[in-house]
């Protein structure tokens, strides 16, 4: 095969948003609710903190309800974004996590470390009905031209909701209160629902739910599991995807102590920056990454790259006295993670059918939730037990990067390589 084939033409930012009416609608109604979340995410760091007189588990632990309310029921609903509306589904999560918020608020429920972490839990359960709908519908509205810009827009609008919310969050808390911040997410809901209605339906759930056989839940959860292990070109990337989670679940919940510990004001206010330097590197870094690696052949070969840089900075992090500079260096760690999600993404996307790509979805997930839960839980008993201090342990998660991406390398980039030079012409054109 020709590795010279023609290299697909990326749109532009600008073309993707005047051309695609219903891409521009689902980002906006993406970015709302994104956006209302870091309220909400911030305010449970700060409950749990206030809650435990400030224990790394029971802060860790709203991460860790999070990541498991995803894995639990990311399988099945994988399936469902294969068997439904995916607009549908979307706006059902929307409104479910609505009703928690409005729930928990009406009745004053967030008093204890327990119902923290039940709110953190299933606000979570419902964003994991959201995602892989998301995930799978992004290819129904977009060409192939238009994927990788789309994702790199949405991993953008992403950002900026997290660079936003988790700064005005904590400004929100510090100045009005939790229930105040948690209104504003309630209200973002509600927003996202009436834009996410002019979508068409998405997916091909219209053959899939006439097909009774089909219809059992667990045959057919477990057939998407079958596909994915079957497919190692899935498979592969859905690990290289994965392999930032190693450290980087655990790198979420450190940014919460750093930023208690680096002198930027309060509390709220030094975990709202060190989130918004987060937030701005995962959406910068790819929109640099996909003008600098413009051909998708080679994409494979840079993520283990990318996850080790991510590793590399936050071991600085460790190392430096904590000033402006950490905020610098994390910027450009979740630039690197950023880019690689997004090129990950794409090459998954447009390797998976549409008839089973919310369960390929699920199962990326799922992984990663799982990965990032323990990755969180391991970093916080370190340190409740005192057995490295905070820049140890903050050293050694990213040290568990470098050696994710060294494995990979090792072990499944050669396999990957074979497989892209026999699909060199697909690939690129």
């Amino acid at each position: 095969m020709n590795l010279n084939a023609k290299i697909v033409r990326n749109v532009t930012y600008l073309e993707l948003f005047r051309g695609n009416r219903d891409f521009r609608h689902l980002f906006i109604a993406n970015w709302v609710s994104n956006l209302g979340d870091w309220f909400s995410v911030i305010a449970l760091f700060i409950l749990a903190g206030e809650q435990s007189d400030g224990s790394p588990l029971a802060i860790a632990a709203v991460i860790i309800f999070r990541m498991l309310g995803m894995a639990i029921v990311e399988p099945f609903t994988g399936l469902l974004a294969d068997r439904f509306s995916r607009k549908k589904l979307m706006i059902l999560s929307n409104f479910i996590s609505l009703s928690i918020l409005l729930i928990f608020v009406y009745f004053d429920l967030l008093n204890s470390l327990i119902m923290i972490y039940i709110m953190a839990f299933a606000i979570m359960l419902s964003r994991a009905i959201y995602d892989p709908a998301r995930y799978a519908y992004l290819p129904n509205i977009t060409t192939r031209e238009e994927l990788l810009t789309a994702n790199a827009v949405a991993s953008l609008g992403w950002s900026a909701a997290l660079g936003f919310g988790a700064s005005l969050g904590g400004f929100s808390i510090a100045s009005y209160g939790v229930e105040t911040s948690l209104m504003i997410d309630a209200s973002t809901f509600i927003m996202s629902i009436l834009i996410l209605t002019s979508l068409p339906e998405g997916g091909p759930y219209q053959n899939e739910i006439n097909n009774k056989q089909d219809r059992r839940v667990l045959a057919g959860i477990l057939e998407g599991w079958n596909i994915i292990l079957t497919r190692p070109e899935i498979f592969r990337i859905i690990l290289a995807k994965g392999m930032w989670s190693v450290g980087g679940g655990a790198q979420i919940f450190l940014l919460i102590l750093i930023g208690s510990e680096a002198g930027f004001g309060t509390v709220a206010t030094g975990i709202g920056v060190l989130y918004m330097a987060r937030g701005w590197g995962s959406g910068i870094g790819p929109a640099v990454a996909r003008w600098v690696f413009p051909k998708r052949s080679k994409w494979p070969s840079i993520l283990p790259f990318m996850v080790m840089t991510s590793g590399l900075f936050y071991i600085l992090v460790g190392l430096v006295q904590w000033n402006n500079l950490i905020i610098i260096l994390i910027f450009i760690s979740h630039a690197t993670s950023g880019a690689n999600w997004v090129f990950s993404t794409t090459i998954i996307q447009e390797r998976s059918s549409d008839e089973w790509r919310g369960r390929a979805a699920g199962a990326d997930f799922m992984l990663m939730s799982l990965t990032s839960g323990l990755s969180a839980l391991l970093a916080a008993l370190m340190l409740e037990y005192k057995i490295f201090d905070l820049r140890e342990t903050i050293i050694l998660t990213a040290s568990m990067q470098l050696i994710a991406g060294l494995m990979w390398m090792k072990l499944a980039l050669p396999e990957e390589k074979k497989w892209i030079r026999g699909n060199a012409v697909s690939i690129e054109s």
